[in-house]
């Protein structure tokens, strides 16, 4: 049984072959993507134990999609099938001001379809640390079966992490994303937002106000991402703490918040602490390796092609040991 399991969506992204707006993109290329299942292709890129749960299509995206995480050394048991809908895809363009273009091609797809009684729960009660993301709590039936999840997991003592990874395309509303993604905030123990989303959901641009509304919901850990810029850490009121991040030659930041995450969990599953007793050094250290994982990310193509191993994030680690903070990625 693994250590780790992510719930969620798995998805084809066809990446477009030049930066740009997607209406100008002259090719894509397709690879395995899908927050929560890039969480744990990452995850398993750094040689943790780690399982995922979701539904794909019966067709060749879905064989794609489970070979993918597979040959990330990730364990798709419970990756389960549908002939009812195909698997989703994801157009992605790298526009010119760094940020992506998005289309999801479909108006549903299978991911959306993962239900209850498509949950093996004894699986889900094995892990440590269970994580998911926003997409499957947008529509039913897998809206139910994210929350079901997340439940089994909590009463099993794992350690609850999710991301609200918002995508307003997939959304009917920016206040019905809000409200949703807020709803879901009491049943976790840690949340990772970019400073975006940061915004979006405590209508402020101060991290430390923002990071209080988002700790009053019930969290213990919030960590926001800035790109580049690193990311701040906030574990109630006992700690908090800003960390740079690391210069690296840029091809594609697809994936980059995704291997953070990774990177994040693999430091909460390997400290020796609870959350709760966790002091500023434990912190500092995995959200260095975190940003570090992040950041190796962003020098390829595609989001689980490019995510790194642990001995390149420790390399990148023992090279920047005493430098001076840069200006990141």
């Amino acid at each position: 049984m693994p250590d780790v399991v992510t719930l969620g969506e798995a998805l084809i992204d066809m990446v477009s072959t030049a930066t740009g707006l997607l209406s100008d993109a002259p090719g894509f290329e397709k690879a395995a993507g899908g927050a929560p299942a890039n969480v744990a292709a990452g995850l398993g890129c750094l040689g943790a134990n780690v399982g995922f749960v979701g539904k794909v299509g019966r067709d060749p995206w879905g064989v794609f999609l489970r070979g993918s995480l597979a040959d990330c050394a990730v364990d798709t048991a419970a990756l389960v099938e549908t002939g009812d809908e195909f698997t989703r895809l994801a157009f992605v363009s790298l526009r010119d001001d760094g940020g992506h273009d998005f289309l999801f091609h479909g108006l549903r797809g299978a991911d959306e379809l993962l239900a209850v009684e498509d949950l093996d729960e004894e699986y889900i009660a094995s892990a440590a640390v269970f994580h998911f993301g926003s997409i499957t709590t947008i529509k039913e039936p897998a809206y139910s079966a994210t929350l079901r999840a997340a439940e089994v997991a909590n009463e099993a003592g794992a350690v609850i992490s999710y991301d609200p990874n918002y995508r307003p395309p997939l959304w009917e509303s920016e206040r019905e994303a809000r409200d949703r993604m807020l709803a879901t905030l009491p049943l976790v123990h840690v949340v990772k937002v970019s400073s975006e989303e940061l915004a979006m959901l405590t209508r402020t641009e101060d991290p430390l106000e923002g990071a209080k509304g988002l700790l009053a919901e019930g969290p213990e850990l919030v960590a926001v991402t800035f790109g580049a810029r690193g990311c701040t850490y906030f574990l109630g009121n006992r700690h908090n703490g800003s960390l740079p991040g690391f210069r690296v030659p840029v091809v594609d930041t697809v994936g980059c918040g995704d291997a953070f995450v990774a990177g994040m969990l693999l430091g909460i599953l390997e400290c020796e602490r609870d959350l709760s007793e966790m002091t500023a050094g434990d912190l500092d250290s995995i959200f260095r390796f975190a940003n570090a994982a992040g950041a190796l990310t962003a020098t390829g193509k595609g989001a689980i092609p490019s995510l790194p191993g642990r001995e390149e994030v420790e390399e990148l680690l023992s090279r920047t040991q005493g430098a001076p903070p840069d200006e990141g990625f």
